[in-house]
């Protein structure tokens, strides 16, 4: 044998399989089938030797094989673009532990944001039967939307609508507006909006709203966009909206990560204090937004929250397989820290 050990035979995976088991309880392959089937009939006695075989050996259910068998399964796709980041990430977690729960079977697709990988994910999907998908960023080709109608699969649509699917969403314009009064109970005249190129549904809200409630009460919004809604996009923001002498007050980020980036780049780059010349204010409360480094003053996006709908849309859909698309919306609430000043006259 040579020091790769190319001479050793080569091992296969091996998984107990219910013939095994059968042959160790001393009963028929029906027999151990009927005892993994919830109603089935099979005595209590044979049950618990079957039970014990099963035990000893190691044996697991093939419910991928099952499912396929039924033409369903329990698998529930979740479709997100970079999911390792900021909220997404949380949301991810908070998700997979939800549908766990339920007795779902997550399955995770790291999508981009075109049309063609997002179908490269729905077939993939349904090629595997999974029984919903959940649409956590990006924007869903229409042909997406109606390849699920015409499977029967329940798609869930979470921060944005789509039309034909049901959605999770939260009051990001009226989150916005807030912020804007908040800042306005300061007496600020110049704001600053902190947000992203790379524009979803979510962002336009945001933006919309605060820009709309600060020109209803006659102040000025500077506007900083950055590539994406990330800590770099948030130092690019910044770059912009305090470039010249000409500056915000108060900014609104359209998240954290955004906010994270802006308070860094303000800190390095500037004289400024944050909150005595500067009221910075994020979106999702994260935990890295209590972090004693930020201290952020952000609007909170509880993710398990916003999962728990999600599953119970999920669980509606099924039940009531024609009902017309259903749209639950979700409050948001500001979490004062250091980052801003409140007024203490301010009704939050």
């Amino acid at each position: 044998m040579d020091s790769n050990g190319d001479d050793l035979p080569k091992k296969t995976q091996h998984y107990v399989s219910a013939v095994e088991v059968a042959r160790k309880a001393g009963v028929s392959r029906s027999a151990v089938s009927r005892a993994f089937t919830p109603g089935a009939s099979v005595s209590a006695k044979k049950r618990e030797k079957i039970m014990a075989a099963a035990e000893e050996l190691g044996y697991q259910v093939n419910d991928l094989a099952r499912g396929l068998l039924a033409r369903t399964s329990r698998l529930v796709g979740l479709v997100v673009t970079n999911p390792e980041l900021g909220y997404r990430s949380h949301l991810v977690a908070a998700l997979t532990k939800a549908l766990i729960h339920r007795g779902s079977v997550p399955i995770v697709i790291n999508t981009g944001r075109t049309e063609e990988e997002l179908v490269a994910a729905q077939k993939t999907l349904f090629g595997y039967r999974a029984e919903a998908t959940i649409i956590l960023s990006g924007s869903p080709p229409s042909s997406f939307v109606e390849l699920a109608r015409r499977n029967g699969q329940p798609l869930i649509v979470l921060g944005r609508s789509e039309t034909g699917a049901d959605d999770v969403n939260i009051d990001n314009e009226g989150a916005g507006r807030e912020a804007a009064r908040v800042f306005l109970a300061n007496g600020f005249t110049a704001l600053g909006f902190a947000g992203t190129i790379s524009r979803t549904p979510t962002t336009i809200e945001r933006e919309n709203g605060f820009c709309q409630e600060a020109a209803a009460r006659g102040a000025n919004v500077i506007m900083g966009h950055g590539g994406n809604s990330d800590y770099a996009g948030g130092q690019e923001a910044a770059r912009q909206l305090f470039a010249g002498s000409d500056h915000p007050q108060a900014v609104f980020c359209v998240n954290d990560l955004v906010a994270f980036g802006l308070i860094d780049h303000v800190r390095r780059h500037t004289s400024l204090r944050i909150p005595e010349d500067l009221s910075v204010i994020g979106f999702d409360d994260i935990p890295e937004a209590a972090w004693e480094t930020y201290n952020l003053t952000t609007f909170r996006q509880d993710p398990a929250v916003m999962a728990a709908h999600a599953v119970a849309l999920l669980d509606q859909r099924q039940a009531e397989p024609d009902r017309p698309p259903m749209h639950d919306r979700l409050n948001t609430h500001i979490v004062v820290r250091g980052s801003a000043r409140i007024p203490a006259s301010f009704k939050l």
